[in-house]
This record gives C-alpha cells, structure tokens and sequence, in this order.
C-alpha cells in the first residue's frame, strides 16, 4: 500500500502542492487529476524521492521511500525518459540494473514483454530509430521489468494506435491482480474512468475532490434525461422548475435537468405519450472534472 500523508511543496511564495493525503491500496488503480500545473508531476517525483518535501510522509507498506524502497518502483513519465541513442537492449539492461535487477533476469524479462507488445524485432534498434509509439512501448516496458510494487503511470497511452492501448490496459489489469498499487494520471477522461477505482482531482496542488468514482457520480446525481419518441410535450417540459437547456439531436431530446426528482417529474409528463426511450443519465468523468476545476476559474 501507498501511503501519502499531508506533503507539502513550495518554491518561495508559491505552494505547488498543498498538505495532499491519499491512499492507494494493493491491487488499486488510484486517479490523480488536475490541469496542466495542477501539482501532479511534482507529486510524483516527490513520492519516488527525486523532489524533497517541505513536510509530510510518503510511506510505501509503511516505510519511508528511500534508496532501497524505489527498487519496488516504476514510472512512467509522460516526456519520455529514454536515452535515444541507445538500442532497447541497453536501455533496458540500464534501467534493470538501476532496479538492482540481475543481467539474465532482465533479458529474461525484457523478451517476454517484447513479444507481449509485439516488438521483438526491435531489440537491438536504437530508441531513436523507433516510433513514438514504439518508444513508449519500450518505456512502460522499462517501468515493469521489476515487477513494481507501485507503478506510476503518467499518460501511458500518448502515441498509441487502438491495438496498443488494449494491449496496455490488458498488462495495467495483470499487473492489478498481482496486487501492484497503480497511480494513473491522463487527460483522457474516459481511460481514467474506464480503469481507476478511487481518485482524486488536484486545483493548484489542492484537493478539491477525492472518493471512489462510483460514489462521486452518485453524490453528483442525475444532470441530463434522453427522450425519443413521438407527441413529446416539450412546452410543458419547458415549464418544470429544474429543468435547463432542451436539445434536439438525432431524433432524441436531450434535458438539461437540476436533479433526479426533476427527472422523475419529466417521466411523469411525458408517460402518456409513445415513448422509445427514455433515460436518466448520469454524468461523465469529463462532466464532472469541468464543472469542478472549471469553477475554480470563474
């Protein structure tokens, strides 16, 4: 388990990351949120010891990381920290011995994941004769070959193709199950909330938001209903209190709504008439995130 606890970090008057906690459990695949300059790089690097803390903690199964903890690490950057002018085969013997990994266990394990990723051809390439998919390929490779007991992954898709990303999401989940505690941060929206569990979205360092996603959705309630049919009132939808914006797309009313009960006072109107569909919908992570950090700009 990873344990942050109340970190801390400023560059004179400026507080990048502001007394931040979180936990991520074994086999957990923890969000970390924010806009560009949220605080979340600064986070990692100060979880994996490269950036020294103003105050707070950062325990990794109850020990302080240091030297010999970030043996258990692998991280993803999202700027690749590859030496392009080595071939795959360096880099990886480089970043295993750096894991205190021995020679034949690397190779080892650098052949399986070369063949996983279907990239065997390549092992004796230089990073910089590779693509930039490839090349992240090779990095979230690097960040494994140790089997981490904490991965931090920083926008591990950037570069690749649909059969790429399937790929990765297959290894995130194997390496779930081997109780590997996952912290994920991405922009992509629907990747975090495809994959993570709990989260917590960042403002300037600060924690606005922080739960399981399941239960922040349910917290945030219903925001839209979808009606497809034919006879819809819509000038009687228009006069119940709560509801917003009504938009018309692909045959379908999309309302803008306050809560669920204005949804159920909709259903109420609208019964009678030849109903298709009829849905409450509730919002995305996308949603949710704008509405969130977007206030903070208003």
């Amino acid at each position: 388990m990873l344990t942050v606890k109340n970190i801390r970090k400023t560059y004179g008057n400026l507080v990048v990351v502001d007394n931040l906690s979180f936990e991520v459990g074994d086999g957990e695949i923890f969000g970390l949120l924010g806009e560009n300059g949220a605080g979340k790089t600064t986070t990692f690097r100060m979880i994996i010891g490269l950036l020294e803390k103003d105050k707070g903690e950062v325990l990794l199964d109850g020990e302080e990381v240091n030297y010999q903890v970030t043996d258990k690490i692998g991280f993803v950057t999202e700027e690749r920290s590859l030496l392009t002018k080595l071939t795959v085969k360096e880099q990886a013997l480089y970043y295993g011995a750096l894991k205190s990994m021995e020679h034949d266990q690397i190779l080892k394990e650098l052949d399986k994941w070369l063949d996983r990723f279907q990239i065997s051809q390549y092992k004796n390439k230089k990073i910089k004769e590779l693509s930039k998919g490839n090349q992240q390929k090779v990095q979230f490779i690097c960040a494994i070959l140790n089997h981490p007991k904490l991965l931090i992954l920083d926008e591990p898709f950037t570069g690749l193709d649909p059969i790429n990303v399937k790929i990765l999401k297959e290894v995130i989940y194997e390496l779930k199950s081997e109780n590997t505690s996952i912290i994920f941060s991405s922009h992509q929206m629907e990747y975090i909330e495809e994959l993570c569990e709990k989260l917590v979205i960042l403002v300037k360092g600060k924690t606005i938001l922080e739960g399981y996603l399941p239960q922040i959705k349910d917290d945030y309630g219903i925001k839209k209903v979808v009606i497809k049919g034919k006879n819809i009132p819509l000038s009687k939808l228009e006069k119940i209190k709560g509801v917003g914006t009504i938009l018309e797309k692909d045959n379908e009313f999309i309302i803008d709504v306050l809560n669920g009960e204005v949804a159920n006072k909709i259903f109420q109107v609208v019964k009678s008439s030849e109903i298709l569909k009829f849905e409450a919908v509730t919002p995305s992570l996308s949603d949710i995130f704008i509405e969130k950090v977007g206030g903070y700009h208003e």
